[in-house]
């Protein structure tokens, strides 16, 4: 036997350090050649560590949350044959890694168990990967109530030494309606659906379940690592930093909602137009004549950059948080490689899959929640850029029009709010509400968009 040191890699140009997201291991696991070790972060970009050898895993170095330098001691194996490495160093001051017969890091104290996290182990990743009911192709989870009791009229079908068996379905459903496993009468040893129905539609008369109006759950702490603390401290340094203010400008998208429907009406192969990339070609045409707002602001050196090309970031919820890709060159794209930009790029980043440099250096950033839409947003800024802008819901809402004759006529019309962020130390309320103004002209005459 000997033991294999498997140490951080480089990950990134100019990286000291990772934070560890998630394991996927845990001391006693038999792991592969090439199998999945840990998830790491560096700045917003997630690599998976996998193994470069086969054995058993006897020492991991830290938690999920915590950050480890480059080339300090990740993940000890031990295996069958001699390595290049047999020998473990702790490198990272404060971090515990195995370095005798006994596996000494992280290993828990006498008595406990030493298996990971339950939200890592195979049953829960297959409870959260769809509910797929007590038919599921994972094996029942064994469940095991305080005190295990007999089920009323069945206790002579169930061993008091034996746990109660169900799927991780039936145990949140149960959990969900205030159950207890052990009262549910049921013909085999496993608790399925079936007998959740019976226990509701007979066990209420006997007393065995108490319905709720609702009920109150248990507290939870969730803490804050990977992607989350990163947008945290970057929502942090923003406010902190940056003076914000925001305006609000009513824009009527009549036309422009026309013109999107006959663009899709005749798109061919080409992808589906949304506002978005209407919108963004508007903004594209209106920042040469408000350069101020396509910027970036070093406040330490004291220096702005105005950009002549158009970066534009797109923030994109994921499941890990809020996401920034970048669009590079937004000026010289036309609406449809927009709308395929804008796809690509959104698919990325959902899945992780978006590259360092596809995250980075935007000069403006749009937000837009889509259909959620809202009244008015005020977003945050996306230090060290000095503006954001975004859409908010498009409403359908009586106007009144001149009529022709000297009256008023009233025609249905469709009103979108434009809400922008700006740096208040860079952008004045004058130049923010005239570009403003200027890309309202844009959205309300579109035909203009394509005008050369």
């Amino acid at each position: 036997m000997a033991r294999f040191s498997f140490r951080l890699p480089d990950i990134g140009e100019g990286i000291s350090e990772a934070e560890i997201v998630a394991w996927h291991v845990a001391i006693g696991d038999r792991v592969e050649e090439d199998a999945r070790l840990a998830d790491m972060m560096t700045d917003k970009a997630t690599v998976e560590m996998e193994s470069p050898v086969a054995g058993v895993v006897i020492g991991l170095a830290g938690e999920p949350g915590d950050s480890i330098p480059i080339g300090s001691t990740l993940v000890v194996i031990e295996t069958e044959e001699e390595t290049e490495s047999d020998t473990v160093v702790a490198e990272n001051p404060g971090v515990e890694v195995a370095t005798d017969a006994t596996p000494a890091c992280l290993t828990p104290p006498e008595g406990e168990d030493a298996s990971p996290d339950p939200t890592r182990t195979p049953a829960e990743a297959g409870a959260q990967s769809g509910d797929a009911g007590e038919e599921s192709a994972t094996p029942a989870t064994t469940i095991t109530d305080a005190g295990p009791r007999p089920a009323p009229g069945n206790e002579e079908g169930r061993d008091h030494k034996h746990p109660i068996l169900a799927s991780p379905a039936v145990r949140a459903r149960a959990r969900d309606l205030g159950i207890d496993l052990a009262q549910v009468r049921t013909e085999g040893d496993r608790i399925r659906h079936a007998d959740l129905d019976a226990h509701l539609r007979y066990g209420q008369a006997q007393g065995y379940h108490a319905p709720h109006a609702s009920r109150a759950r248990d507290d939870e702490t969730v803490k804050v690592i990977g992607m989350r603390r990163r947008i945290a401290d970057n929502m942090a340094a923003s406010k902190r930093h940056i003076p914000h203010f925001s305006y609000v400008d009513e824009v009527e998208v009549t036309a422009l909602e026309a013109l999107r429907a006959d663009l899709n009406a005749n798109r061919g192969d080409r992808p589906k137009l949304t506002l978005l990339p209407l919108f963004i070609a508007a903004l594209c045409r209106t920042l040469p004549d408000f350069p101020m707002l396509n910027a970036r602001y070093d406040d330490e050196a004291g220096v702005i950059t105005r950009h002549g090309c158009v970066h534009l970031g797109m923030a994109t919820q994921t499941d890990a948080g809020l996401m920034v890709p970048v669009i590079r060159d937004a000026q010289d794209k036309n609406v449809w490689q927009l709308a395929a930009e804008i796809v690509r790029l959104a698919e990325a980043a959902r899945t992780g899959k978006a590259r360092s440099d596809e995250l980075s250096g935007g000069t403006i950033t749009v937000t837009s929640l889509g259909p959620l839409g809202g009244v008015a947003t005020t977003p945050v800024i996306n230090r060290p850029e000095v503006a954001i802008i975004g859409p908010n819901c498009i409403v359908e809402r009586p106007v009144f029009v001149d009529d022709g004759r000297g009256g008023d006529a009233i025609r249905r019309a469709k009103l979108m709010n434009v809400s922008i962020s700006c740096d208040h130390r860079v952008v004045d309320g004058w130049d923010a509400a005239s570009f403003v103004q200027a890309l309202k002209k844009l959205l309300e005459t579109p035909v203009l968009l394509f005008a050369d």
